[in-house]
């Protein structure tokens, strides 16, 4: 389990996820109001969708028996991992004055180490194939 590579890939990507929970993605003002940090937690859609995708990349280490299971479901983890980035640019639109947070990178992190997770199953999918094809 953890010696395949796509097993750190989607740990990382659990990671990430959690950790968005709490650090800002955006921090601004609106009108002459202080300056507040937006986050995952500030929306219960975004709290939804991160925490979905976080424990999908989790469900997902554990399922190194059933390949094809893992790859489809690390797709849907991916896609959740955009829209969630997808919302936050649409969540970040009521602010007048601001900027993205540092710590935004977790955010656009999940999708790519979803991808490569995705990657390294299809790698080891081929893999096994290829000895099939042997006996």
């Amino acid at each position: 389990m953890i010696q395949r590579v796509q097993s750190l890939w989607l740990l990382a990507a659990s990671i990430c996820g959690f950790a968005t929970l709490k650090m800002p993605y955006y921090v601004g003002s609106v009108g002459a109001a202080p300056a507040e940090e937006f986050s995952a937690m500030s929306h219960l859609l975004l709290l939804i969708l991160t925490i979905a995708a976080a424990i999908v990349a989790l469900v997902s280490i554990f399922l190194y028996n059933n390949r094809p299971l893992q790859l489809k479901i690390a797709l849907a983890g991916m896609a959740v991992s955009i829209l969630n980035i997808v919302l936050y640019f649409v969540f970040t639109k009521k602010y007048d004055t601001g900027a993205i947070a540092l710590s935004a990178v977790f955010s656009f992190a999940v999708p790519i180490f979803f991808l490569m997770a995705i990657l390294g199953i299809n790698k080891d999918e081929k893999l096994v194939k290829s000895v099939d094809r042997l006996r």
